[in-house]
């Protein structure tokens, strides 16, 4: 279900259809203008002035020209799904959209959920890992799981066979919750085994989360992507067993890239499927014995997460996200944003004048609360 205008709605779910709009290039032009409707129906010279590739232009034309009848038949598609009871379409620029992953530099334009989409505002920590552990490594991962999930953390995977699915075992064994991001739409369960696991998720309060149309078939190339989400959604990620060539060590990368907390596990030298953590640990990752190594990193971001979502300071500005404590510079700010230096100090000045900015010789930081 959706609480969407039908034409916001709309909008968001041809903006993630349009071909040639990656995530990034939507969030640029996301923080330039972020009414969905009035960024669909701008002229072909203001899109371009935003930076829409000449791919997606040309997508947009023709679908305004009527000459795009697939992509209109997957717009029915989505629109009658998130109709059923219990599935819901988040779109990116709303505020049902979960917080943290709207942060990250490529959000998904919109996220399929069934199940409790307000969970994806609760605190978690992502446990990933082999799909083929050790014996010892499952128990760890369930163990484990079953701990953060008594404390409070909700506990965020990617329901594969393995690693993935003791945590998410875990979780629910403790009476805690769980959020299982598929790299599948949510119509095709992968694994099938996984079935009945991902009904239980959701009848126990749990959330299962796709950035996938719903009849999405298995592809090797969807799941970095759904790593990507894995990682955006939580506080860190915690990577419990893993060879070198683990799809965990990408969502790992991925959490660095979003400025997240790594954990890993430590194993036997003798063990390959440990390989993986033990490179992470070399890297700088958070060495992971007990509950509280985890606990105790994330306590400062935790208690934060833990906090009245409402920011009495929050702006709609687009470059507030990008601001903190720490002074930066206007040509970081465009970098950063992907708008001109002049959009950026128009904006700054907005901000300042709703007094909510500092400028300083080093830049631009929040005013204290």
């Amino acid at each position: 279900m959706t609480s969407l205008s039908p034409a916001r709605h709309e909008a968001w779910l041809t903006l993630a259809l349009l071909e040639g709009l990656g995530a990034r290039s939507l969030r640029r032009l996301f923080d330039v203008q972020p009414d969905p409707v009035a960024l669909l129906s701008s002229t072909p010279s203001s899109l371009k002035a935003m930076g829409m590739s000449p791919r997606a232009l040309e997508a947009l034309l023709r679908l305004r020209a009527g000459q795009d009848q697939e992509l209109k038949q997957r717009l029915a598609l989505a629109w009658q799904w998130s109709e059923q009871p219990g599935q819901h379409v988040l779109c990116l620029g709303e505020p049902d959209y979960p917080e943290l992953l709207r942060q990250i530099a490529d959000p998904p334009a919109v996220l399929f959920v069934r199940g409790n989409p307000a969970l994806l505002q609760d605190p978690q920590l992502a446990m990933v890992g082999t799909r083929h552990p050790s014996p010892r490594g499952a128990a760890t991962a369930r163990e484990f799981a079953s701990a953060f999930a008594a404390s409070g953390l909700c506990v965020t995977s990617g329901m594969a066979l393995g690693i993935d699915g003791a945590c998410h075992q875990g979780a629910l064994e403790a009476g805690g919750h769980t959020v299982a991001v598929w790299g599948t739409g949510l119509d095709c369960c992968y694994p099938k085994r996984h079935a009945g696991l991902a009904e239980t998720i959701v009848a126990s309060g749990g959330a299962l989360v796709s950035a996938f149309w719903p009849d999405t078939k298995a592809q090797p190339g969807q799941f970095p992507s759904r790593n990507r989400v894995i990682s955006g959604l939580s506080l860190g990620t915690l990577v419990v067993e893993a060879s070198l060539n683990s799809g965990s060590l990408i969502t790992a990368r991925l959490a660095l890239e979003q400025n997240r907390e790594v954990f890993a596990m430590p194993g036997s030298i003798h063990n390959p499927q440990a390989r993986g953590c033990h490179r992470l640990l070399r890297d700088g990752a958070h060495l992971v014995e007990t509950v509280n190594d985890v606990l105790r990193v994330l306590h400062q971001p935790l208690c934060q997460a833990l906090q009245p979502s409402e920011d009495p300071r929050r702006s709609d500005n687009p470059l507030w996200r990008w601001l903190d404590n720490e002074p930066v510079s206007v040509d970081w700010l465009s970098e950063q944003s992907g708008q001109p230096v002049h959009v950026v100090l128009q904006r700054l000045m907005d901000l300042e004048l709703e007094g909510l900015v500092l400028h300083g010789p080093a830049g631009y930081c929040r005013r204290p609360a």
